[in-house]
Order: structure tokens, then C-alpha cells, then sequence
């Protein structure tokens, strides 16, 4: 399987903390940002004022776009005699309005010379997650340069296109006519069912092996998976388009939206559909017994209930030999209603997809008796306070076959 670089999507980044004089208006009214000397390796030398993308990245659904006007220019231009001193200047936005000290600032230039603004609340997953991808250690308040070239240029697995996808940018597919050979029978019939669409995945990707490497082949059943269903997505998104959007000679505004509403829920939803039939799969290969989506006290659903419901509704059955695994694609503050299910079991399993989760977050998680696992691999997108606690996969198997 062919896989793309963060070379394509971004060639270089530039970071720091801001300072009180960039971020609070009630000190400072700032607009602009020196360009010292790392900041010039991103932009140049030459003046250049052009429209950027603004991004305010937060808690869940706390996410801020604005476009707004930057200006690279030299203020010592007419001091000939002076040496250059370059500064980015950028005009008053929503984005920036909430720009507090200590908050990390990403200047990111993209392949086509677009610039990115992006503000992260300092200590937060989102900051664990991009200070990961871009592979930069901070120092103090002053700017931190990266580039993205031959011998540092990441591969976009699945843990790259996450942290991609957060901040908006549609990750192409390098095998894309491969891909359309696999899913050409439902370019025509519409999207199977996620069952279905799981089992596809999986008979179609080679090289995997659940039984040795859980961890590594559960991130390439979903990765394979997404990419299945994104270019069937784009076909069908394609083909709704040309179709376009008329109703007796009028412009079908709420048919456009509501469409559109389909295509996002429908992408939200899948995913965690995705992730627990392959978790199942591989539970299945390692002759765990289980029950999925069991009924509980008040209703509750967990998504896998070791032994079984039977066991766990056995009064004699001791609660140290019962299991419950949480599933959720991303956290964000939705943890917490694992807490909620199962409460025979006191000390809960949540599996998650979503890397760099913060300090105070998963020491909450620990506080409420409820241990994370997710694969190996996102491990090292967390800080290396965290990596002792987090269980893995294939740990989680043999926790579970000792029980058992």
C-alpha cells in the first residue's frame, strides 16, 4: 500500500508560546509577530501580504476558522543603513481575539505557499498532538523551526492522518485506482453496511496478522478501511453534485444541506462502527468470549462485556474475573460516560484511535479507576509521563485471557 509524506501538506512550520505582548490586547495592541531568524527560514526574505487561514483548536466541537489578511514585510526597508528586521503582521480576527499567553502559535506554510495561523490552549491534546506530527521540542518563548524534507519527512499512517484531518485537510490516496478496483461493485448500489464494509477491508488487505501483531494490524484494518470508504465517498459525493441541486427550476438550498449534514454524520458514525468490528474480529482470532453491546443496569450499553452478560449478571461469578471495554475513535470529554456503564466493575477499559491526549485528562481517567488502551503505535504521541500507564492491545488479550 502506497503511502503519502507530510512533505505534501506542509513544508515547514514555525512555533512558539505566546508572549503577554502578542496575545493580550489589554497590554499590548500588537498585531504582528518578529521575524526573527526561524521565522524568516519559513517565509523568506521577500515582502509578501496574502489571505491565511486563522484556526483556534479546542475541547470538542470548540474548533475556529477565520480567514484574515497577513503581511511579511521589513520595517527597517527605509533604513538602508540598518539591517533587515522582518515582521508578520496580521489584522485583528476571531481566531486571534482569543489567543491567550501561553498558548502554542503554529505559523505553517503549505506546498502552495498558503500560510496557516493556528492557536492551541497550552497543556491540551490538541498542543500533544501537533507538537508530535511536526517533531518539535519547544524552547522558552521564541520560535521553533521545522522543515519537512528528504530524511525528515514523516509517511501519512493512520496517526498522521488524524492529527491532518483535525485541522481540516482532506488527506489524499496515493493507490487510488487500486482502491476504486475494490470498490467498484458499490460505486453503483450505495454504501454497504459497516459490517460488510469492515469484512471487505479486511479480506482485501494482505500482509496482517492478528494473531501476532494485534496492534499493528487493527491500525491497518482501519486505516484500509478509511481509505475504502473515503474514495467511495468521493465518487458518490461526486455524482450527487453533477446531479445538482434543483427542485421545479429552484435552487434546492435545503436539499444541498441537508445532504451535506448526511455526508458529515454519516462519516462521524462509521468510523466508530468501524473500530468495533475489527476490535471483534481480533477477539474472535484470539478465542475471547464476550458479549457486545449488552444491556446493563439503567440500560446501559457497554461496547464489550468480558465473559459474557450471563456471567456478569451471576451474582457467584466474582467480579474480578469480569471485563468491560469502553470503545471510543476520539475521547475528547465523552470519556466520561464509560464511568456510567457496567457498575459491577469497578475498574473499567476504554479503547481509543486518538493520540497525544492530555496530562490532565488522562489523569483524571486515572483518578477514575478507568485505564486507556489503544495501539502501540499512538503510544509515542504521548508524553513519556504518560506511556508507562498505557496499556496496549495485546496486553489487553492476555488481561483478558488470564481471566478467562
Amino acid at each position: 500500500m502506497e503511502r503519502g509524506f507530510l512533505s505534501q501538506y506542509f513544508e515547514g512550520v514555525a512555533i512558539k508560546r505566546l508572549t503577554a505582548v502578542e496575545a493580550n490586547r489589554s497590554k499590548s495592541n500588537q498585531h504582528e509577530f518578529n521575524g526573527v531568524r526561524l521565522l524568516r527560514n519559513l517565509l523568506g526574505d521577500g515582502e509578501r501580504s496574502s489571505m491565511a487561514r486563522f484556526m483556534w483548536l479546542s475541547g470538542e466541537n470548540e474548533g475556529i476558522t477565520s480567514e484574515g489578511k497577513v503581511t511579511w514585510y521589513d520595517s527597517r526597508k527605509r533604513q538602508p543603513h540598518r539591517s533587515a528586521e522582518y515582521r508578520l503582521y496580521f489584522n485583528s480576527n476571531p481566531v486571534m481575539d482569543l489567543a491567550k499567553e501561553g498558548d502554542l502559535l503554529i505559523v505553517a506554510k503549505r506546498p502552495d505557499d498558503e500560510i496557516y495561523v493556528i492557536v492551541v490552549p497550552e497543556e491540551s491534546t490538541f498542543e500533544n498532538q501537533l507538537l508530535w506530527l511536526f517533531d518539535v521540542q519547544l524552547i522558552d518563548k521564541q520560535f521553533t523551526y521545522q522543515s519537512f524534507e528528504e530524511g525528515n519527512d514523516p509517511e501519512v499512517d493512520y496517526v498522521v492522518r488524524y492529527i491532518l484531518e483535525e485541522l481540516g485537510i482532506e488527506v489524499s490516496d496515493p493507490d487510488g485506482s487500486y482502491i476504486d478496483s475494490i470498490i467498484e461493485p458499490f460505486i453503483d448500489s450505495g454504501f454497504p453496511s459497516t459490517s460488510d464494509f469492515s469484512t471487505l477491508a479486511r479480506r482485501t488487505l494482505k500482509d496482517v496478522s492478528p494473531i501476532e501483531e494485534p496492534d499493528q494490524t487493527l491500525l491497518k484494518w482501519i486505516e484500509h478501511e478509511e481509505k475504502l470508504f473515503r474514495r467511495l465517498e468521493r465518487h458518490m459525493v461526486a455524482r450527487r453534485l453533477e446531479a445538482g441541486f434543483r427542485d421545479d427550476g429552484i435552487t434546492d438550498v435545503e436539499g444541498f444541506i441537508q445532504f451535506s449534514l448526511s455526508v458529515h454524520n454519516r462519516r462521524k458514525s462509521r468510523v466508530g462502527y468501524a473500530l468495533e468490528n475489527h476490535l471483534e474480529e481480533i477477539f474472535k482470532t484470539h478465542n475471547l468470549t464476550y458479549s457486545r453491546t449488552p444491556v446493563t443496569e439503567n440500560k446501559s450499553k457497554p461496547d464489550f462485556l468480558f465473559p459474557d452478560i450471563n456471567s456478569y449478571f451471576d451474582s457467584l461469578y466474582p467480579e474480578s474475573r469480569l471485563t468491560m471495554l469502553g470503545v471510543k475513535s476520539s475521547c475528547k470529554d465523552r470519556w466520561r460516560q464509560v464511568l456510567a456503564e457496567a457498575h459491577r466493575i469497578k475498574h473499567k477499559h476504554l479503547f481509543t484511535l486518538e493520540p497525544g491526549i492530555s496530562e490532565n485528562q488522562t489523569d483524571e481517567m486515572q483518578a477514575s479507576n478507568l485505564q486507556l488502551v489503544l495501539p502501540k503505535r499512538l503510544h509515542e504521541t504521548y508524553k513519556p509521563t504518560q506511556q508507562s500507564w498505557l496499556m496496549d492491545l495485546s496486553s489487553f488479550i492476555k488481561l483478558v485471557k488470564e481471566k478467562q
